[in-house]
């Protein structure tokens, strides 16, 4: 089983950016995708999840209208789109994947928003 997670990198503060987590080892279109994020000194934090057929989606007020999540599961694939950045938002990014009790993390990739 695997998640592993790219698209971060350093943006501008109201930058874009793209982060992509690529699922093998286990049937994607079973599981709810989640991102969360993780800030140096504070603790993990959810962002957004979708549905297994994507149908439902869920942001924590803090994303709101800035980031929208997304999946393809014909290619086994979940995304987050992040718009109007803001130094608040740098963090490391873990996708993760769930399915009744079973949890699947990736390792994260790190986004950094400063001028």
């Amino acid at each position: 089983v695997q998640l592993v997670e790219s698209g971060g990198g350093l943006v501008q503060p109201g930058g874009s950016l793209r982060l992509s987590c690529a699922a093998s080892g286990f049937t994607f279109s079973n599981y709810a995708m989640s991102w969360y994020r993780q800030a140096p000194g504070k603790e993990r934090e959810l962002v957004a999840t979708i549905s297994s057929a994507g149908g439902r989606t869920y942001y924590a007020d803090s994303v709101k209208g800035r980031f929208t999540i997304s999946r393809d599961n014909a290619k086994d694939t979940a995304y987050l789109q992040m718009n109007s950045l803001k130094p608040e938002d740098t963090a490391v990014y873990h996708c993760n994947a769930r399915y009744s009790k079973v949890d699947y993390w990736g390792k994260g990739t790190l986004v950094t928003v400063s001028s």
